[in-house]
């Protein structure tokens, strides 16, 4: 697809409890200054009654509306599997969608979050320890940013979850890809591995306004940890202002948000985004 001023781009993004998000202005600002006519919706499932649509018939009614296509968040991106054509590469590999466009009556999955947190980490963790990380949480967001990890030098990859089911599919696909780098862990025994962890990140819902709370157990913090976050709605999570005032160091959501927001406008629309551009307009939104 390529871009043309004036051209008009309507674009969604489907979740549940994404009231918070920053997507939309992101996008729409950088839309206005390319000159486009771009149009970014909310379709949170949660205010569409006791009875919403499922995820297909959203699909269905927003390509019949002639959307571009559509960005894809909790707690969809790996249901919205089923109703997708055709994968990218990275879509492919990591088994999970949170970007989708439609093409010539075809639909196209795609995966920005691998990228996305990728980018997020190596600007910002640069020579911190990687010996042994946790990543909690193995649903839809868990698999991209446990593959960004490893691809960043992560050298033991710990996976919790409370669906264990989840969590051994992605250590088995994690260890077909990069060795053995990756393990299941039962929440009950994080006590025993908190002492040789390096850095802990969460990759669930938890923490968001939606589902307030601490995926982590606070009293197993410890200073010398980095901890990172990809919620960014709050952007200071209960688990980054805990972990903050202990004295690790951590990364919250923000860029992971910024950079895949900039990949998927690129797939939208066929412009690559001004990065920093996107970055103002996020510490720019209000609510």
């Amino acid at each position: 697809m390529n871009a043309q001023a004036g051209k008009t781009y309507k674009i969604g993004l489907i979740g549940r409890g994404i009231q918070l998000s920053r997507t939309p202005f992101m996008h729409e600002a950088e839309g206005k200054r390319l000159g486009l006519d771009y149009k970014y919706d909310l379709i949170d499932v949660d205010l569409m009654g006791e009875a919403p649509p499922s995820i297909s018939e959203i699909l269905s009614s927003l390509e019949a509306r002639n959307y571009a296509g559509v960005n894809v968040t909790f707690p969809f991106k790996q249901s919205v599997m089923e109703f997708i054509d055709d994968f990218s590469d990275a879509a492919r590999a990591v088994g999970s969608v949170n970007t989708v466009t439609f093409e010539d009556g075809s639909r196209v999955g795609h995966n920005t979050d691998v990228t996305g947190f990728e980018q997020s980490y190596r600007q910002n963790m640069e020579g911190r320890a990687q010996g042994a990380v946790l990543l909690i949480g193995a649903g839809g967001a868990g698999v991209s940013v446990a593959h960004a990890l490893l691809k960043c030098g992560v050298e033991k990859l710990h996976i919790c979850d409370i669906d264990e089911n989840a969590v051994d599919a992605l250590v088995l696909r994690l260890n077909d890809h990069f060795g053995d780098k990756a393990q299941s862990l039962a929440l009950d025994d994080l006590p025993g591995l908190s002492d040789v962890l390096d850095g802990v990140v969460n990759a669930t819902p938890v923490g968001m306004a939606k589902i307030p709370g601490c995926p982590f157990p606070k009293e197993l913090l410890r200073e010398r940890l980095w901890v990172a976050d990809i919620v960014y709605f709050p952007l200071e999570t209960e688990l980054l202002k805990t972990a903050r005032d202990i004295g690790c160091h951590t990364l919250s959501g923000s860029q992971m948000a910024v950079y895949q927001a900039l990949h998927a406008f690129e797939l939208f629309t066929g412009v690559c985004p001004d990065v920093d551009a996107m970055k103002a307009s996020f510490a720019a939104y209000e609510n």
